[in-house]
């Protein structure tokens, strides 16, 4: 973890989720790196809060074939060349290395945990559960602990459904029920099937288009922000759910620039501590942005 990142005074939370697609674009003999535009890339972001999958930690034959791999850990880079503080854990070890969640901080990193949903062999899937500090929404000099849960599900749906109850019960038994709480990520949910199950531990969709809703908690397949491919985003598999805030602006990283650098758009939510705790499951605003400039 580093630490020489300077936490932020504003109320305002800068949230954003990104598949990195293990810092390479491209197949065969076309593939090229991207982790180094990538740093470049997240700095305009301006995130508070980066929820990172399929960082990759070490791999021995894209190290001999990239004059320019970096020798440290991805996560390692990307939060030296931020200032933020870094956790990962490895979901995924293969034959030639290993990959898995990550998060960079404005904040400092109180605790860092890691939690299998694998459901089968052929996939490694797992929850990074960071426990962070942040100032109190009362602007007192008080600090309170934020726990952010970095996702990456599995590709198939039945398999997706079990991991998203296993990360209900990960939640309702590992993080208090007064505490604010931030997960996001990879669900590879493009039916939009998932999400209404994070009710029941009172997380709410703050990634959604709409503004106002009947049950902010079960947003249709339209209301979802699309993520992928990055080119043209036409299926919504990356998510940002939360427990303690509300969202007042959305906005998503697209085009040629993003798709040079991954296969999935990053998606960033601006929001607002919710006074007084938890939110409720009524109607809350959302303004909408527009979408992040382009790196090139």
């Amino acid at each position: 973890m580093t630490s020489q990142a300077s936490p932020p005074t504003s109320s305002a939370l800068r949230v954003a989720s990104y598949n990195i697609h293990k810092g390479v674009v491209g197949l065969g003999p076309v593939k090229r790196l991207s982790i180094h535009d990538l740093q470049g890339a997240l700095r305009e972001l301006d995130a508070d809060l980066v929820f990172l999958q399929e960082v990759q930690f070490a791999h021995q034959r894209h190290a001999r074939r990239f004059a320019h791999w970096p020798e440290q850990p991805q996560h390692e880079l990307l939060g030296e060349g931020l200032g933020m503080h870094t956790a990962y854990h490895t979901n995924a070890v293969t034959r030639h290395g290993e990959h898995g969640n990550a998060l960079l901080s404005r904040y400092p990193i109180l605790s860092v945990k890691h939690h299998d949903v694998s459901d089968h062999r052929f996939e490694q899937r797992g929850l990074l559960h960071v426990r962070l500090c942040v100032p109190a929404p009362d602007d007192t000099p008080a600090q309170q602990t934020l726990h952010a849960i970095v996702v990456h599900f599995g590709l198939f749906g039945g398999g997706r459904k079990r991991q998203i109850v296993r990360l209900v019960h990960y939640i309702a038994s590992q993080v208090p029920p007064d505490e604010p709480v931030i997960v996001a990520g990879d669900f590879n949910d493009w039916r939009g099937q998932l999400g209404a199950e994070l009710g029941a531990v009172q997380l709410t969709d703050v990634s959604t288009r709409v503004t106002q809703r009947r049950d902010a908690r079960k947003p249709r397949w339209r209301q979802r922000v699309r993520t992928y491919p990055a080119r043209l985003p036409l299926m919504p598999l990356d998510r940002i759910y939360a427990r303690g805030y509300a969202a007042r602006l959305v906005s998503l990283g697209w085009g040629a620039g993003w798709a040079r650098l991954s296969d999935h758009a990053p998606l960033l939510v601006e929001l607002e501590r919710e006074h007084g705790g938890l939110l409720s499951s009524g109607e809350h605003q959302v303004s909408h942005g527009t979408p992040a400039q382009s790196p090139y």
